[in-house]
């Protein structure tokens, strides 16, 4: 499978890339739960078909410098991720350093758990892409596709907090 270097992402990136997507969701677990599961060894596979696959690279503890490598589902897209922002049992950021797909500059996330004060949590997740110049066009015009893929992974996970 081929593999496309992205340029590297940082902080900064949430807010100047020139597509983010902004989730909100309220989960029906506690933090620690989230946090938990987000950090297992299915991660976010384990929430929903968006995700097939999340093989841990570093072994534990994980913290700043830790990868992994991500599929989605079909196998559309496979993604290897570092992470530049560890907070234990709060937050985490990764850039993907490189991908099985060519259109892509640069890409970042950035997954938030806050306590809502009622034992659920708070899920924020950002995504920020930045296309290659290529592909900035037909980017755009796929942008709303994006963003309701990103949405639904984000719908999953509020789903499985449900039931589990």
């Amino acid at each position: 499978m081929p593999r496309f270097a992205l340029e590297p992402a940082d902080d900064a990136f949430f807010t100047t890339a020139p597509h983010i997507f902004t989730y909100r969701k309220r989960f029906a677990a506690p933090p620690e739960k989230v946090w938990e599961s987000l950090v297992s060894d299915e991660s976010l596979a384990a929430w929903g078909p968006s995700v097939t696959r999340v093989t841990w690279l570093t072994p534990r503890p994980f913290g700043v410098g830790t990868s992994r490598e991500v599929t989605l589902a079909p196998g559309i897209a496979r993604v290897h991720e570092t992470f530049f922002r560890w907070e234990e049992g709060r937050r985490y950021s990764f850039t993907v350093d490189h991908a099985n797909i060519p259109a892509l500059r640069r890409f970042a996330e950035d997954y938030l758990v806050e306590p809502t004060g009622d034992g659920q949590t708070e899920f924020t997740w950002v995504v920020a892409i930045e296309p290659k110049p290529l592909f900035a066009i037909p980017f755009k015009a796929l942008a709303p596709v994006l963003k309701a893929a990103f949405g639904r992974m984000a719908s999953d996970g509020q789903s499985y907090f449900a039931r589990v």
